[in-house]
């Protein structure tokens, strides 16, 4: 399969080099790591196991890619302005669109501009984060959940994710992105401004009873209002929030991406994470005060910086 990777960041890179790694024809539109990849390869340390890529096909303009049968989106949300410019060189009638970005309103985007029934939205649960320029350093976890745009369990996401397991990416094709999406929120929105804002790693926060309680409250708001979204099986709180937050545990001393993007004084994925959610929290008339308040002050902190 021949495979253009936009946004070639931790999840970009790492995934991308399985799958190369995996006999795929990979082709990565990079920035930071142009230079370094292309003169020494790509280094992945994980785990399960260390590898060197010696051969990286590596770009920095996507119009040199040209068509691919599938692209698979790592970008930022926040950059989600150059999101279809960035895309649309890839794109062939037959291709796949396949975002794994953070958060809601990603596919949406894409909809702008392609055909709906191209799309298909993920999410990962990976902890892994950019070392040095051409090295990815794989933490733990890893696995990848698929479903269709428009809806329903296709033999396409079926195939796409026997694809993805065949080169050690565990991937599970699935009938419900809007569930899939919102069960990610469960996590992201607790963990990514509260580490963001304390400058605490999971952990930490996890070993404070009055975070520890502040999270699980998060996570019960988010719940309440994606089982307001219409979804096909509603999420079981209790136990949800248990596994996350045991799933959390043996992360240890996790950095979230965004609080590496704070302390690298990047910008934060805020409205994909927080301003889409509350909305659509709002227009099913569950607010959900508590996110409210933490965006409220990842919106003054992120503005301070200006």
């Amino acid at each position: 399969m021949r495979i253009g990777v936009i946004g070639a960041g931790a999840l970009g890179l790492y995934y991308g080099a399985l799958l190369q790694r995996g006999g795929h024809d990979v082709h990565f539109l990079m920035r930071r790591d142009f230079q370094a990849v292309s003169s020494k390869g790509l280094e992945v340390i994980s785990p399960q196991g260390n590898f060197h890529l010696a051969d990286v096909r590596a770009y920095r303009n996507s119009r040199e890619i040209g068509p691919v049968d599938l692209v698979l989106v790592g970008l930022k949300a926040y950059a989600n302005e150059q999101l279809v410019e960035l895309t649309r060189p890839l794109v062939a009638p037959g291709t796949t669109i396949l975002t794994l970005q953070n958060g809601l309103g990603n596919e949406e985007v894409l909809a702008t501009a392609f055909d709906r029934k191209q799309i298909v939205g993920g999410v990962a649960f990976l902890c892994c984060n950019r070392g040095e320029p051409g090295t990815v350093h794989h933490l733990d976890q890893g696995s990848i959940r698929i479903a269709e745009f428009f809806g329903g369990l296709s033999p396409r996401v079926e195939q796409l994710a026997a694809t993805f397991s065949q080169t050690g990416i565990p991937c599970e094709a699935c009938a419900d992105l809007t569930r899939i999406r919102w069960e990610k929120l469960v996590w992201n929105i607790p963990f990514n401004g509260l580490c963001a804002l304390t400058g605490l790693p999971t952990d930490r926060l996890l070993s404070c009873p009055e975070t520890r309680q502040l999270i699980t409250a998060l996570m019960q708001e988010v719940i309440d209002a994606a089982n307001r979204q219409g979804l096909s099986q509603a999420i079981e709180a209790p136990a949800f929030i248990e596994r996350m937050l045991q799933v959390t545990a043996g992360m240890e001393a996790y950095r979230p991406s965004m609080m590496i993007d704070r302390q690298q004084a990047a910008p934060l994925e805020l409205d994909a994470i927080y301003r889409i959610p509350l909305e659509r929290a709002a227009e099913a008339g569950t607010p959900m005060t508590r996110v409210a308040m933490l965006h409220a002050l990842l919106e003054a902190t992120e503005s301070s910086k200006l």
